[in-house]
């Protein structure tokens, strides 16, 4: 029997000037563990004239992790944080009870032709930390936990796996691991696994239970202790999910809460500009109408 309970294919969506490929939430599928958001950027060529250029805008109640393959973005966030993103490294923003962000091309890229690739990815926090203080951590590529098994190449990019733990300060039991090879082989690492859990195929392809699956699809597991696949040669996959949260959440625009109520002082106070602001930054992203959940 299958151990795949769901299939997600990317969906074409506008960032403003950039489109991504969505992958959560999904109608029949709001989240996976604590993922409650994950978009695929790129990859993209951007040409001397295009950046990526998404001004000022907030979050609340979850934690951002940007993740690069190709290219560079300038993060600048309301705590003053100022770093340029690259690949490989890790940029975690915890927004809690309110944060604002901006994520441009940085100046020395603007004028010639670049990539960019990469994961745009929302972990929900805990009902109790919703309303935290805000926080920014940026962890350097060496600094992610990265070891060779049996033919494969691993990172516990965040959370917990394999007897090891990723410098990210994570705020529920979760994981993303990266798993790379050359040569087909197979697969069982659902002793390592937890919770929910799902794989997002990046490049190659996936042989399970005697189908092949390809780039752009999330299989989504019925039983992450049963994780076992066969990975084609040159294959990269993620591997994200954890523990499930017992309260719903509510996703309007870049605001996720378990109370609706949250995401409409929110709205006001975006509308009202009383978030705080980024430091030499001007204008900002309105807010959607009309308003829906």
């Amino acid at each position: 029997m299958s151990n795949i309970e769901q299939i997600i294919e990317e969906r074409a969506a506008d960032i403003g000037n950039f489109l991504v490929g969505r992958l959560l939430p999904f109608r029949q599928k709001r989240a996976v563990g604590p993922f409650v958001f994950l978009d695929h950027m790129g990859p993209t060529h951007l040409s001397n004239y295009q950046n990526l250029d998404v001004g000022p805008h907030p979050h609340i109640g979850l934690s951002t992790l940007t993740y690069l393959f190709e290219g560079s973005i300038m993060h600048r966030d309301s705590l003053g944080s100022e770093i340029e993103i690259k690949p490989g490294a890790v940029n975690w923003m915890t927004a809690g009870k309110g944060i604002v962000h901006s994520e441009r091309t940085p100046e020395y890229l603007r004028s010639s032709e670049k990539m960019l690739h990469g994961f745009q990815i929302w972990v929900a926090l805990p009902k109790e930390l919703e309303k935290m203080e805000p926080s920014f951590v940026h962890i350097e590529e060496d600094e992610i936990p990265h070891w060779t098994e049996n033919g494969l190449s691993f990172k516990l990019i965040a959370g917990e796996a394999f007897g090891r733990k990723s410098g990210v300060p994570t705020y529920s039991p979760l994981y993303f691991i990266e798993i790379k090879n050359t040569k087909p082989q197979k697969v069982n690492i659902g002793k390592d696994l937890f919770g929910e859990s799902a794989m997002y195929i990046l490049e190659g392809s996936i042989k399970s239970e005697d189908t092949i699956f390809e780039p752009k699809q999330i299989l989504v597991a019925k039983e992450s202790t049963l994780c076992e696949f066969e990975m084609g040669e040159n294959t990269s996959v993620y591997i994200f999910g954890g523990e499930a949260f017992s309260e719903e959440r509510f996703i309007y625009w870049n605001f996720v809460a378990t109370d609706k109520a949250m995401i409409e002082e929110a709205k006001e106070r975006w509308i009202q500009q009383t978030f705080p602001k980024i430091p030499e930054e001007t204008g900002f992203v309105p807010l959607p109408v009309p308003p829906k959940f």
